[in-house]
């Protein structure tokens, strides 16, 4: 068997995807007080928790630009690849946009990972630009302790349409696009107790852009959108909340899941720790009834990678978003519940 053959990539990470993301606590106490260039023209800034910046060049372009980059959630490398890229252009499509170009970012550990596996890691991501319409102009490379890959990504988006994570309005409906599960899935994975089948499933599900954004946005259909990703829905649905000053009824027992799986894992102890934290973060801000099992609450707070957009929706174009997403191959369109006025807690999560 070669050195190629033998390499498990989840194996030179300490946590995959993205629950090796810092926690919600921990960005916001470093983040603040940063100094801060003013430009009239920066429409979407790091001030509202975007999925991506703003920049409106003229009355009929606006840049969108993001960064993102993780370790190994799956063990092969171009698929890997897929994954981590999707991510990244995933936070363009979130603010109504369509990716132009991308560089690349890349940490390897040489001593474990050899050229032929970097270049699969490459290929992969390389794929995915092509998927997307996005010209991959080149990148940077490091040695590093752990595999890290991903891209740095600039979009177009007209800047009346674009979409933020603040943009909610009471009585909005909140739709879900790609089923929830997958930090719970891929710990499972990595201790070796999920069958193919379903680690295929969620692999795809990880590399499948969130495409209908843009076309939502181009259609006028709403304002309000982020993707969920590392802070798991709880963490990016309290942002949406707190920056639009909504509060947000959910039904646990609606939410979409990976496979049925998800709740056995959980019984498991197959949680990561990055979910665990993002719960805690979210008890202050959270409203649970005595009907929410502990198993509903890990999945509410679960780290996604790559996960699909939450979209709060007029009410009055809810059957034409879901048309939508159903011509656009979204993996889901799931209604898991409504914004309100702002009350005491942002969010209120219930379990029929």
């Amino acid at each position: 068997m070669n050195r190629k053959e033998t390499i498990r990539l989840t194996s030179l990470a300490s946590c995959g995807g993205w629950a090796s993301k810092l926690d919600p606590g921990s960005l916001t106490q470093v983040l603040h007080g940063l100094p801060q260039y003013q430009d009239d023209r920066l429409l979407v800034g790091s001030a509202t928790a975007d999925d991506a910046g703003v920049f409106k060049i003229d009355s009929e372009r606006a840049l969108v630009q993001t960064t993102d980059f993780f370790t190994p959630i799956v063990d092969d490398p171009v698929l890997y690849g897929r994954i981590a890229a999707a991510n990244s252009l995933s936070d363009v499509y979130a603010m109504g946009g369509r990716p132009l170009t991308a560089l690349a970012i890349a940490g390897m550990p040489i001593e474990h990972c050899d050229n032929d596996v970097i270049q699969q890691i490459f290929r992969g991501g390389a794929e995915m630009c092509v998927e997307a319409e996005c010209s991959l102009m080149g990148g940077h490379t490091i040695k590093n302790p752990e595999p890290i890959y991903g891209l740095a990504v600039t979009g177009m988006v007209h800047p009346d349409r674009y979409l933020g994570n603040s943009l909610a309005k009471p009585g909005e409906i909140l739709v879900l696009t790609k089923p929830l599960g997958s930090g719970i899935v891929s710990t499972a994975i990595k201790q070796g107790q999920c069958s193919d089948h379903l680690a295929d499933h969620a692999a795809q599900l990880m590399a499948t852009l969130n495409k209908p954004g843009a076309t939502l946005a181009e259609r006028s259909l709403l304002r309000c959108c982020t993707d969920i990703t590392g802070f798991g829905l709880s963490g990016h649905l309290i942002e949406m909340c707190k920056g639009s000053q909504v509060s947000a009824e959910l039904d646990a027992s609606a939410f979409p899941l990976m496979s049925t799986e998800v709740k056995a894992f959980i019984e498991a102890g197959y949680v990561p720790g990055g979910s665990r934290k993002n719960l805690d973060h979210c008890l202050p801000d959270t409203h649970f009834t005595d009907k929410v099992s502990e198993a509903e609450k890990l999945i509410y707070a679960d780290a996604q990678t790559s996960g699909g957009l939450l979209l709060s929706v007029p009410e009055e174009n809810i059957d034409a978003v879901m048309e939508t997403l159903e011509e656009t191959s979204a993996p889901c369109a799931t209604i898991i519940g409504k914004t309100t006025e702002l009350r005491e807690h942002s969010v209120y999560l219930t379990s029929s």
